[in-house]
């Protein structure tokens, strides 16, 4: 490998890192996309202010987990919920975690 491509490497990583910083999320490469999302009764907010956020496939160590959605309360007035989603990568899968905005 020439040092130019080791330098861009190194950037691109370094972009990677930045940008999960900023969405407040982690990330986590995955061969294959995680299975289809598990839907079912939401139940009733605890309180006025709490809002829904979904469940969601995690990746641990060498298999999918099904996290459980729940009833959160914004930090703040105003704030909304940016769900996690899992997008392709060039060597598979990555997630992306929600965050509050």
């Amino acid at each position: 490998m020439t040092l130019r491509n080791k330098l861009l490497s190194t950037a691109f990583a370094l972009a990677l890192g930045a940008s999960t910083a900023c969405a407040g999320g982690h990330y986590v490469a995955v061969r294959y996309a995680p299975p289809p999302p598990r839907y079912g009764a939401v139940g009733y907010a605890p309180g006025p202010a709490y809002i829904w956020t979904d469940g969601y496939w995690d990746w641990r160590g060498r298999d999918w987990y099904w996290v459980q959605g729940s009833w959160r309360r914004p930090p703040h007035r105003g704030a909304a919920w940016v769900p996690g989603y899992w997008r392709p990568s060039g060597h598979g899968h990555v997630f992306v975690r929600g965050y509050w905005r």
